[in-house]
């Protein structure tokens, strides 16, 4: 378990930037990889990871439906 991920959903965290999401996805890859930074020859793959991940932690949170949101706000 990532302890140091936060919860980015709404309305748990009611404004996520870029920036959170690629924190998150940053600690995910970096646990799942096991290395908190990667060796050269690992660089691209490593970076590849985590913008992968970005994306997809980008794309649920724009498509969740949370109940009792205003109208209008997805996530």
């Amino acid at each position: 378990m990532c302890r140091s991920i936060k919860t980015l959903r709404p309305p748990v965290t009611p404004s996520v930037q870029d920036e959170d999401i690629r924190a998150a996805a940053l600690q995910y890859v970096r646990k799942v990889s096991g290395f908190r930074a990667p060796a050269a020859h690992n660089r691209d793959a490593f970076e590849e990871a985590v913008d992968a991940v970005a994306e997809a932690t980008r794309r649920l949170l724009d498509e969740l439906v949370v109940r009792g949101a205003p109208a209008g706000r997805a996530g």
